[in-house]
């Protein structure tokens, strides 16, 4: 009986498989990445950005008690603070204190009720002009203390208020004074909490 040719079949090619790695290499590169990780955040947090919790009233009715803001720390190594910023620094008696800069150095600063002149300029206000208008249309100023003669800000210093004009110890007084750069922390950046105020600190 004739036999019928049979159609030809490849062999099949063995399929290649990656080979497995260890869970020891896998381990080790979950530990490479949480100190990476780990020292990322110590040099934003130590270097580069820093939270910062106000505590008191001085820079009522911007900035509340128990509010969490956003310090940049290196804004000032690329240039000088500049007017109306808001700033933390170290002040003389141990603690960290949040004021916002007025005067600059070189400047002469003077303080007359609500009233601040820059080389004998009067200067806006906006930041706290509603407060201002508050305490007019109550018969009394806002700021409720002594005046500030005129007097010329250091160089290398800034002269710092409180938004709260009758409620702040700052430059006008001398347990403070002028604030000399190398004491200031850096920039107060962003309000992160509570959740309801979250927002950019505009200037």
């Amino acid at each position: 009986m004739e036999q019928k040719d049979q159609p030809y079949i490849e062999p099949a090619t063995p399929v290649e498989t990656a080979p497995v790695k260890p869970a020891k290499n896998e381990t080790w590169e979950w530990i490479k990445a949480l100190v990476i990780a780990g020292v990322l955040v110590i040099v934003i947090r130590w270097f580069l950005f820093s939270p910062f919790i106000v505590d008191g009233d001085s820079m009522r009715p911007n900035f509340q008690t128990g509010e969490r803001l956003i310090v940049n720390k290196i804004v000032y190594d690329i240039r000088s603070p500049k007017r109306g910023e808001v700033i933390v620094f170290h002040a003389p008696e141990g603690k960290d204190y949040i004021k916002r800069v007025i005067g600059l150095p070189g400047e002469t600063v003077k303080v007359t009720g609500d009233k601040v002149f820059i080389n004998g300029q009067e200067i806006d206000q906006p930041f706290i002009q509603a407060a201002i208008e508050q305490a007019n249309k109550e018969g009394h100023p806002y700021n409720t203390l002594s005046d500030f003669p005129e007097t010329k800000v250091p160089d290398g210093e800034i002269f710092a208020m409180g938004d709260n004009r009758p409620n702040s110890k700052d430059s006008r007084t001398k347990s403070v004074g002028f604030v000399p750069y190398n004491k200031i922390v850096g920039r107060a950046e962003v309000i992160f909490w509570p959740v309801s105020k979250i927002s950019f600190i505009h200037f």
